[in-house]
């Protein structure tokens, strides 16, 4: 073979060579590519099927084990974290032939929206055509510190709560003990619990009843009883004691003087409702105990501060591996005197079983002293009630005439029996005729004909205007109470509206607050708007003094002596404490025939002014007025 054919021999063969070299490189560079991205797939959808809590579901192989076992794992670990959402995202993966490795970014939400972030190792590898999630052999997949068997849990933790404070910078609800009651139904039996009936004063067989629905539902929660403070379980301690299956497992929450002090104002304190969690937007979970109504619910956020959580694993529960420290509550402050909620209290439960309520406010600062109702842990008539207020809003009803000019206290006005406007008859409390005395007498004893006599030199507005300036209105939203009441008075819309609105019928709603701080402004000469939570203010509260006529306002308190020693409200002559200065008012409802009535008296002494109401009774000067004088007599002592 000459030269050219030996070179060109050697030419070919070369070629030959680099063509089958580069098919060989280039099926090992497709392979690698294909053993690169199926790892890479292989660690996504791991951290997918984490991400929704499904492996199952989400098509993830695991090396040597099935995949309902590390399923069935991954709930028993985790389901302590709640149900809150989870990512989970792959970072790089590193392959080393049949074996890859990465680190999962993973992110909880806690309970109250708290994240927990932490990293996770997590190794993939070649399983016959597969590649599968390889468990660790001594670890667990679900966190590096801990291990396969273990559980985690986040537990809420809280920090000092704030308090109610009295006007006095005092609590209203001082942190106390409590003993919730509860049956254990896997310990509890029906002669157990039909004794616990008789020591908690249950009906017999109700909690039989609630013990056999949870045996049969194979419920295992404790069955909730009652909760008692700390002397009343003492009381029933020793009987409590003997009974298997009865559990008290003590706590502290907020407590107030007694069980009823204050109600429904203040509110309670307990175990938040499923509702309750639901529109929290993650500040509650089952499980927490929060303000549930009155001042306790409106301001949880203030006085219960932030919570936080802490992760535990059951292996070494005491070491948590994630924690965020609980915020503080912080104060809201009252002007809530304690000595004349007492009182007012004591007077409205004389009333029994006959819904009343009372309101005393601060003449001086326009405060709100007390708030009682009876029963107390029903209705907040004193604050958001909407009653007719009758004749305690002829008050306002004078004023009106006072400063319009139409009748002085010494002006002679007619009291007939009954006078008709428009076609329509008015008549006075069980039909009584005064003749012609003076406007004094007629306020003194509420002669109803009287004033809807005058009420036709009155303008339409004239009203609305008075109430306006003795301050009934506009300050419902600042007293930071939900649902509170002021008065609807509104301009009237012809001559028999007038009439009726004369004589606090018709149209007009008050609330027991809103007639005390008119009383209040008539005794101080000038409108304040009352408070009752100072810390934190509300907005939009404007508590400027906006001064009466003093003509009119003096003219007014002679009037109002006048009920007092010559008049409707003569029951209250000689009330301890000094002269007492007011107006009764009886107060038509409904549609019966003949109406059914409120009664009411409004009035101040010193430097307290106060409304009592007393539903469905017959008349203020026979039945609110009492109520009064037992709680003159009850802040006196």
């Amino acid at each position: 073979m000459n030269k050219r054919a030996l070179v060109g021999a050697l030419t070919a063969a070369a070629v030959v060579a680099a063509l089958v070299g580069g098919g060989l490189w280039w099926r090992h560079t497709a392979a690698e590519q294909k053993a690169d991205d199926e790892s890479k797939a292989a660690v996504a959808t791991f951290a997918k099927g984490w991400s929704q809590r499904s492996f199952t579901q989400a098509g993830v192989t695991f090396a040597g084990v099935q995949v309902q076992a590390v399923q069935d794992g991954f709930t028993a670990t985790t389901a302590g974290l709640g149900k809150g959402p989870v990512s989970v995202t792959p970072g790089p993966v590193t392959r080393d032939g049949d074996r890859a490795t990465s680190t999962l970014k993973v992110a909880w939400t806690l309970g109250g929206d708290v994240p927990w972030a932490y990293d996770v190792p997590v190794t993939v590898r070649r399983d016959g055509e597969k590649w599968a999630v390889v468990p660790p052999p001594n670890g667990s997949l679900w966190h590096p510190a801990i291990k396969a068997t273990d559980k985690l849990s986040a537990t809420r933790t809280w920090a000092k709560r704030g308090d109610l404070l009295d006007r006095d910078g005092q609590p209203l609800m001082p942190i106390g003990k409590v003993y919730p009651v509860q049956i254990d139904p896997a310990r509890a039996t029906a002669a157990t619990v039909r004794d616990l009936e008789k020591v908690v004063d249950e009906p017999a067989g109700s909690l039989v009843a609630k013990l056999e629905a949870a045996t049969k539902a194979g419920n295992k929660a404790p069955i909730a009883v009652i909760t008692y403070r700390e002397s009343d379980f003492q009381d029933r301690k020793a009987a409590l004691d003997g009974l298997k299956g009865v559990i008290y497992p003590a706590r502290e929450q907020p407590l107030a003087r007694t069980r009823t002090f204050g109600q429904p104002l203040l509110g309670s304190y307990g175990a938040v409702s499923a509702e309750l969690v639901a529109k929290s937007e993650g500040r509650y979970v089952a499980g927490d105990y929060a303000g549930l109504s009155g001042l306790q619910g409106r301001y949880d956020t203030q006085l219960g501060g932030t919570p936080g959580v802490e992760v535990t694993s059951s292996a070494n529960p005491d070491t948590p591996l994630f924690s965020k420290a609980a915020v503080d509550g912080t104060d809201v402050k009252t002007t809530l005197s304690p000595d004349v909620q007492t009182a007012a209290e004591s007077a409205v439960a004389g009333t029994g079983d006959v819904p009343s309520a009372l309101v005393a406010v601060d003449v001086k600062t326009g405060d709100v002293l007390a708030s009682a109702n009876s029963p107390a842990l029903g209705f907040d008539r004193a604050l958001t009630g909407q009653y007719p207020p009758g004749s305690a809003f002829k008050i306002a009803s004078t004023y009106a005439l006072l400063t319009g000019g139409k009748v002085t206290p010494t002006t002679s006005v007619d009291c007939p029996k009954t006078f008709a406007v428009d076609g329509r008859s008015y008549k006075n409390y069980e039909g009584e005729e005064l003749g012609t005395p003076d406007f004094a007498s007629d306020f003194a004893h509420s002669c109803n004909t009287a004033f809807v006599k005058l009420s036709t030199d009155l303008g339409d507005g004239d009203l609305a205007k008075a109430a306006d300036a003795l301050g009934l209105t506009g300050w419902a939203k600042a007293l930071g109470v939900g649902n509170a009441f002021d008065a609807s008075i509104p301009t009237n819309n012809g001559k028999t509206d007038k009439a009726s609105a004369m004589i606090g019928q018709g149209r007009n709603l008050t609330s027991p607050l809103a007639l005390a701080t008119m009383v209040a402004s008539v005794a101080r000469g000038s409108a304040i708007p009352p408070a009752l939570v100072t810390e934190p203010a509300a907005s939009g509260a404007d508590r400027t003094a906006k001064p009466l006529d003093a003509d009119a306002v003096g003219q007014l308190r002679q009037l109002m002596r006048q009920v007092v020693t010559d008049g409707t409200g003569t029951v209250l002559r000689d009330a301890p404490g000094g002269a007492v200065r007011g107006k009764s008012g009886t107060a038509e409802f409904g549609s019966k025939n003949p109406p059914e009535t409120h009664a009411w008296f409004v009035g101040y002494q010193d430097g307290i002014a106060f409304a009592a109401l007393v539903e469905k009774g017959k008349s203020g000067g026979t039945v609110a007025a009492p109520v009064i004088e037992d709680f003159l007599t009850a802040l006196a002592k």
